[in-house]
């Protein structure tokens, strides 16, 4: 397969996916959303990560979220689409499939109901890489899976070329030294809400792709800007002020709570997919009150 190697860094807000009650995907107002979060300066989208629901939406709405995301991106920005299975087959049509689309990258998920060895886990990573010949981003997410990633297997994923980063939410910093360590400029890390992405930055990641992104994408940007510049003192100030979010939406389901404040901002996303419930009122005034401290 012929290479293409686009260079992922920066800001990627994980997406909503906003639907109307009968499950038909909003993509005028997804469209609108992506439109705005590049005009704020965000330097590529994510849809079909956590906060994009993946794991409550069937084929054809995982499709039309894609879709309408890379229309709405119009080549401004990569869009790196969401690929979650328990089947290893499925995982590779999905994978194919957006990337005819016109997915710029593609964000390995691996769901798994079985518990699964080592080699089993390499293997449904590797072949989703095989399938493509754009990059690969490998996720894990030790709270919410049932089968993680050891450093081992990614240190063997990431001589694989084109998996050539990763985004990691296991809230232990020490573990992405430690893949920093292991796997040098072959792997780059992303940061996900679960860390702080000014540290992640400090020892090397090369951004985040995280919900909290998509109500706050200014401040998340001037953040990555600060990092960069290596100014550390007001990168700190700002990151305190941002982790507010981190702490308030870790005490509720995520996407609610992003579905929420952005509908706070005008945006006519939706309820979760059921059975997720949208947040309470009072919840929502948590939010509300968040998004005032950070404005």
């Amino acid at each position: 397969m012929a290479e293409n190697r686009p260079d992922f860094h920066g800001v990627f807000p994980y997406l909503v996916s906003p639907l109307e009650p009968d499950g038909g995907v909003r993509t005028d107002v997804l469209g609108r959303l992506c439109d705005d979060l590049i005009k704020a300066g965000v330097h590529g989208l994510t849809p079909l990560g956590s906060t994009g629901e993946f794991a409550y939406l069937g084929a054809a709405q995982r499709e039309a979220v894609v879709q309408a995301t890379i229309e709405a991106a119009a080549g401004r920005v990569p869009v790196v689409a969401g690929v979650a299975s328990t089947s290893t087959a499925d995982a590779v049509a999905q994978a194919r499939a957006y990337q005819k689309l016109g997915a710029t990258g593609i964000l390995a998920i691996l769901e798994a109901y079985f518990p699964l060895k080592d080699a089993q886990i390499e293997s449904y990573f590797r072949a989703i890489a095989d399938a493509v010949d754009i990059p690969v981003v490998i996720y894990t997410n030790p709270q919410f899976q049932r089968s993680d990633l050891t450093l081992d297997v990614i240190a063997r994923l990431a001589e694989h070329p084109r998996i050539r980063y990763i985004k990691d939410a296991s809230t232990n910093t020490g573990r992405l030294l430690s893949i920093i360590n292991r796997c040098g400029e072959s792997l780059q890390v992303f940061s996900a809400s679960a860390h702080i992405p000014a540290a992640v930055m400090l020892i090397g990641g090369v951004g985040w792709m995280a919900g909290p992104a998509c109500i706050a994408p200014r401040q998340s940007v001037k953040l990555y800007e600060l990092c960069k510049a290596q100014r550390w003192d007001e990168a700190l100030t700002l990151q305190r002020k941002l982790w507010r979010v981190n702490e308030a939406f870790a005490k509720f389901n995520l996407a609610a709570c992003i579905k929420a404040g952005l509908a706070l901002q005008g945006y006519d996303v939706g309820d979760p997919v059921p059975p997720q419930a949208a947040l309470t009122a009072e919840e929502r005034k948590a939010v509300e009150q968040v998004l005032r401290e950070i404005a």
